[in-house]
């Protein structure tokens, strides 16, 4: 039998794994109890998912490219953040 902890956790699974897929957004994760990104990177990590990638197109294609720029700098040490 499933205790309520279990289903709290199943459900907040659920949301990684739908987030991961793009099927739903992390302000609906905001809404169902995360409020910090870091836990859902932490969630994404220990599920061996990756979070979504929006798609280079748009009005703010041009400022996600500097903000994956930025990142990809600040991972491989060049900058601090």
């Amino acid at each position: 039998m499933d205790t309520p902890n279990d289903i709290i956790d199943q459900r907040r699974e659920k949301l990684l794994r739908d987030y991961a897929a793009g099927k739903v957004s992390w302000s609906t994760l905001r809404r169902n109890g995360f409020e910090d990104y870091i836990a859902v990177l932490g969630g994404l990590g220990a599920l061996g998912l990756r979070p979504p990638i929006a798609p280079l197109e748009g009005p703010n294609r041009a400022a996600r490219e500097r903000g994956r720029a930025l990142l990809r700098r600040a991972l491989a040490g060049q900058i601090s953040l």
